[in-house]
């Protein structure tokens, strides 16, 4: 008599993930949805995708979410760095999945949550061995930025690699930076690498991630509330944050936690006096700045599932929205 085959093993339950530009409503519908699904019964935990809220007494000018939020829903990779170390899209992918294999253990939802695109492109899609960040090149870096200007450290990064050039300002110094350094480690341009990344499917888990996105119909709605946000932020006493991370004297503009939106002005106020409005007005285009590169990210991603916001999208409509969205057929 044959024994019956044993059946397979259940598949894993996906993994729901929700990007958006800054100030499209991230935060409140992931809490939203995560209260309507406590629920029905389904536990869920935040997993935090966001490239400055790794970082501790950074809170204000990063609109953390609060203690009580925090206690409301589990969250993970926040306040896991202090500022003046670095966290890469390697460390958050090997963290993200340890987290989504312990968050499914527990029989709770994993819910990835946040605007940094990379990271996300880097679980979804994988990372070449791209060369680590190297302190010296980055020095001599900063130095020539110094004396000729990071304009001309963007048009050099136009000669060895047009295409990653094509995409950043000439006062993009961060990202200008990262962009030359990898050119004078490797000698490869850093858009070669981002060509041929290899499937981050091979292990087997990154194809039960469902990707959602919230996108703006008009512009000039988000705008609004970044201006919004902004002065919130500077209300609750953004500027005493930052003359706190100031005071501490092992901070400095050039890491990657000081370069964030909001801290690299503040900062650059701080140091030349400006006046409030000016921050205001320099901190509000710089977030808008950074919202357009996170719709341009988001475009690239074919698999992403839209949900539209503007007016009247309140958290409880955007969590109903993505369980509504959730529960149609859709693109993995």
């Amino acid at each position: 008599m044959t024994t019956p085959a044993a059946p397979p093993p259940p598949a894993p339950a996906p993994v729901l993930a929700l990007a958006g530009p800054t100030a499209s409503g991230k935060t409140g519908a992931a809490l939203a949805l995560a209260a309507q699904l406590a629920a029905r019964g389904q536990a869920a935990e935040i997993i935090s995708v966001d490239s400055a809220l790794v970082y501790r007494g950074m809170d204000i000018g990063t609109a953390k979410p609060s203690a009580a939020e925090r206690a409301a829903v589990p969250h993970h990779l926040i306040d896991i760095r202090d500022p003046r170390d670095a966290y890469s899209a390697a460390e958050f992918v090997r963290d993200a999945r340890a987290l989504i294999t312990a968050i499914r253990a527990r029989g709770a939802l994993p819910l990835l949550v946040g605007g940094t695109m990379l990271y996300f492109k880097a679980l979804l899609h994988g990372l070449d061995d791209m060369p680590a960040a190297n302190p010296d090149v980055r020095r001599r870096l900063e130095a020539e930025a110094a004396a000729r200007g990071w304009p001309a450290l963007h048009a050099e990064l136009a000669r060895v690699d047009p295409a990653t050039a094509a995409r950043l300002a000439p006062a993009d110094s961060q990202r200008i930076q990262r962009a030359l350094e990898v050119w004078r480690l490797s000698g490869r341009p850093l858009s070669s690498f981002h060509a041929t990344k290899k499937e981050a499917n091979q292990a087997g888990w990154a194809g039960d991630i469902v990707l959602f996105s919230l996108e703006p119909a008009d512009r000039a709605w988000l705008h609004a509330r970044i201006a919004q946000r902004f002065d919130a932020m500077l209300a609750a006493g953004f500027m005493n944050e930052v003359a706190a991370l100031r005071a501490r004297g092992d901070l400095h503009p050039a890491l990657p936690a000081m370069r964030c939106v909001g801290y690299r002005q503040a900062w650059q106020a701080l140091d030349e006096g400006w006046p409030p409005a000016v921050l205001r007005e320099r901190g509000v285009a710089a977030t808008r700045q950074l919202a357009k590169r996170q719709l341009t990210w988001l475009r690239g991603m074919p698999a992403r599932r839209p949900i539209t916001v503007g007016p009247g999208s309140t958290p409880e409509a955007l969590a109903q929205a993505l369980l509504d969205a959730w529960a149609r057929p859709g693109p993995r």
